[in-house]
C-alpha cells in the first residue's frame, strides 16, 4: 500500500490499495478494475468472472453443510407433514422481519397454520421472552422456530421446551460459551461450524433453512412436482433477503452478493405487493442498494424504532392493496416522525459531545433523561463520524440507562463493554468491536464514563485515533466520465464488504462552490487538466473545514485533490459524471 495524504482536510490518511496510478487514461478501465478486485483480495480469472455476474446457482450451497441444518430441517418438515401449530418469532428490525415474512410465507403455502411473533423494542428488547413463549403456548403452538434470534436465550428456550415444544433457533448473531439446549441451532458463528458462511444475515439463515425443508418435504410429503414448484415461488423472496442483507450491513460477499444481485431484480420486478407500495409512497420506481437501505430499509425499521414492528411485517405479508396502502402511508409517517425526534435528540447529543471533545477525552459518552431510545444507535454513529471517537449515547428512564454506541475502526467497543459487564459497571451489555449496547443503574453512570474513556486510552496507546481511507485508484481529474462511471458499475452491487470504488483526483482546479438544500450540502464545479469539469455534491460538508475551504471565494482557481464516489447524474433525462466529494487535500499528490 502506498500513502497518498498523511493528513488531510479532514484529518484522514488516504491510502492506495494497489499502487497504480491511472492517471488521465480512461481507456485503461478495464485494467482499473482488475486492480480494484486485486486490492479486495480477487485476482484468479475464474474468482474475477464469478464475482462479476453473481448468480444463487454459482454461489449456493448445500444447506445441510451448515452444522444441525439436516436436523432443523426434518423437525420442520415433519411438523409440516404432521398438521401441527408452528410459531415463527422473529426480531423488530429489517433483518427479523423479512426472516419472519420468508417463513410465514414458505409455511402457508403449504397450509401450515403458522403464527408469528416480533418483540417490541423497549416493552420486551431483543430475543425471546417467556411472556410470549407462554403466549404462543396457549395459543396451541407446538412448534417454536426463531430467526435472527434465540442463540443467547438459553432459559427461554428452556421453557419453551418445558412447555412441550419443539425448539428450532436459526441465527447469525455470535454464540455464548453455551448454546441453547433447542432441538436445533443453525447459526454459522457456533464455534463447531465449517460451512464458512458466518457472514449470512439472519434472513440468509433463515433462506438456507427454507431450501433445506423444502427438500426434506420431497421425501415427507412424496410431491415432488409441488416441491420443485415452490423452488421457483422462493425465488420471489429473494427481495426480502437481499432488503435484510443489506439493511443489517452483512459484507456483500459470496453467497450474499448472489442473493443481493438476485433480489433487487426481483425488488426492481415489483412483485411483493407491500413492498410496491411502499416503493410508490416513497417516491421511488427502480430498486439499488441504496433504495434497499436508505428508503425502504428506515421505513420499515421507523415501527420497530418508535414502537412496534407489526405494522412492517404486516406490510410485507399482506395481499390486500387497500391494507398495503393504509400500512405504507403509516411507515413513512413514522418514519417522518422518527427523523423529527433523531434531529431534537441530536442537537442537544452534539452539545454534550462537544464539550466531550474540547476537555480532551478519547471517548464520547452523552445521556439524556427520556430521550427516546430506538435512535441511540443512530445518533451514536454520526457522533463517531463527526468527532472520530468511539461514541457512546444514552437515555435515563426511571433510574436505569439504556444505550448503544459506535466505534472507530482501532477500538474494539464490543469487547469494552463485555469487560465492563464482567466487572458489574453495566447490568447488561453486548456487541462487536464496530458497535454495542448496554444497560446500566443511574448511579453507575460515572464509572462506566471513566472505564470507557480509560479502556479507549489503553487500546489506543501512544497511536491517536487517526483514520485511514483505502483509496481503491489514483486518476486525474479529467478521467472522471461516465465512461468510467459505465465500467465501475460491473462491481456492483455495492454495500458493506464491496464498497463503492474510493477515487481520488488528482489536478481538480477549483471553479466555484455554493450551499444547497437544508443547508449543510454543498456543490459546486471543478477544471480538469484537459479543459473539461466534472461536477461535484459534498453531504454534511458544510461547517467543516472542507466546507469552509471550498466556499471562500478567495480560493476559487486552487488547485485541490479530491477523494470520493463518481456516480451517474441523471437530471431530465440527461447522464453525467458527477463526484460525490468527501474529503480534500491542497495541492497535487
Amino acid at each position: 500500500m502506498k500513502k497518498l495524504v498523511e493528513k488531510s482536510m479532514l484529518g484522514q490518511a488516504w491510502v492506495l490499495s494497489e499502487c497504480i496510478n491511472f492517471g488521465a487514461n480512461t481507456e485503461m478501465t478495464d485494467d482499473l478494475v482488475k486492480s480494484i478486485l486485486a486490492g479486495r483480495g480477487i485476482t484468479d480469472d475464474k474468482e474475477i468472472a464469478k464475482f462479476l455476474s453473481p448468480t444463487i446457482k454459482e454461489y449456493m450451497p448445500d444447506p445441510f453443510v451448515l452444522r444441525d441444518m439436516e436436523r432443523a430441517a426434518k423437525i420442520i418438515a415433519d411438523a409440516i407433514c404432521a398438521n401441527k401449530k408452528i410459531a415463527v418469532y422473529g426480531d423488530y428490525d429489517v433483518d427479523g422481519i423479512t426472516s419472519t415474512a420468508i417463513f410465514v410465507k414458505f409455511l402457508r403455502s403449504f397450509g401450515v397454520d403458522v403464527m408469528w411473533h416480533v418483540p417490541t423494542r423497549d416493552g420486551e428488547g431483543y430475543g425471546l421472552n417467556i411472556a410470549a413463549v407462554d403466549d404462543l403456548v396457549d395459543n396451541g403452538a407446538q412448534v417454536l422456530i426463531t430467526v435472527d434470534c434465540g442463540i443467547s436465550c438459553i432459559k427461554e428456550v428452556k421453557h419453551a421446551k418445558e412447555r412441550g415444544m419443539s425448539v428450532v433457533v436459526t441465527d447469525h448473531h455470535s454464540p455464548d460459551n453455551v448454546l441453547p439446549m433447542a432441538d436445533a441451532v443453525v447459526n454459522p458463528k457456533r464455534a463447531d461450524d465449517d460451512s464458512g458462511l458466518n457472514y449470512l444475515a439472519g434472513v440468509g439463515v433463515a433462506f438456507l433453512t427454507l431450501v433445506a425443508v423444502n427438500r426434506e418435504l420431497r421425501g415427507c410429503l412424496h410431491d415432488d412436482e409441488r416441491c420443485a414448484l415452490q423452488s421457483k415461488h422462493m425465488m420471489e423472496y429473494m427481495d426480502l433477503v437481499a432488503l435484510g442483507t443489506i439493511c443489517d450491513t452483512m459484507p456483500l460477499i459470496g453467497l450474499n452478493r448472489a442473493f443481493v444481485s438476485t433480489g433487487l431484480k426481483v425488488l426492481d420486478g415489483r412483485k411483493n405487493l407491500g413492498l410496491r407500495v411502499l416503493m410508490d409512497v416513497a417516491g421511488v420506481r427502480h430498486a439499488s442498494v441504496y433504495v434497499a437501505g436508505f428508503v425502504l430499509g428506515p421505513r420499515l425499521n421507523a415501527a420497530g424504532r418508535l414502537d412496534s414492528a407489526k405494522p412492517a411485517l404486516e406490510l410485507l405479508l399482506t395481499d390486500n392493496p387497500l391494507v398495503a396502502r393504509a400500512l405504507a402511508e403509516k411507515l413513512d409517517q413514522m418514519n417522518k416522525d422518527r427523523i423529527d425526534i433523531q434531529n431534537a435528540i441530536m442537537l442537544h447529543a452534539s452539545e454534550q459531545a462537544e464539550k466531550c471533545c474540547k476537555s480532551g477525552k478519547c471517548s464520547v459518552f452523552v445521556c439524556g433523561d427520556n430521550w427516546h431510545g430506538g435512535v441511540m444507535g443512530i445518533i451514536a454513529g454520526r457522533l463517531k463520524d463527526r468527532y472520530n471517537r468511539p461514541s457512546c449515547v444514552a437515555t435515563k428512564i426511571d433510574g436505569v440507562i439504556n444505550g448503544s454506541g459506535r466505534s472507530v475502526s482501532n477500538v474494539d467497543l464490543g469487547r469494552i463493554i463485555h469487560e465492563a459487564l464482567a466487572l458489574g459497571i453495566v447490568t447488561e451489555g453486548g456487541g462487536h468491536a464496530a458497535a454495542a449496547g448496554f444497560s446500566l443503574t443511574a448511579d453507575k453512570e460515572k464509572d462506566f464514563c471513566e472505564f470507557l474513556e480509560k479502556s479507549v486510552i489503553e487500546q489506543l496507546g501512544d497511536n491517536p485515533s487517526v483514520p485511514e481511507i483505502v483509496v481503491d485508484a489514483e486518476l486525474d481529474a479529467s478521467g472522471a466520465t461516465m465512461n468510467l462511471v459505465s465500467k465501475l458499475s460491473v462491481l456492483a452491487p455495492f454495500g458493506q464488504g464491496n464498497p463503492e470504488p474510493e477515487l481520488v483526483l488528482n489536478g481538480a482546479i477549483l471553479q466555484y462552490a455554493t450551499v444547497m438544500g437544508n443547508g449543510a450540502h454543498l456543490r459546486g464545479m471543478v477544471k480538469t487538466s484537459l479543459g473539461t469539469q466534472v461536477a461535484f455534491v459534498g453531504f454534511n460538508l458544510v461547517g467543516t473545514p472542507v466546507g469552509n475551504f471550498l466556499l471562500d471565494d478567495a480560493n476559487t482557481n486552487t488547485t485541490i485533490s479530491m477523494l470520493g464516489k463518481l456516480k451517474d447524474n441523471e437530471y431530465n433525462g440527461r447522464h453525467t459524471a458527477q463526484f460525490m466529494l468527501e474529503d480534500i487535500a491542497i495541492g497535487e499528490l
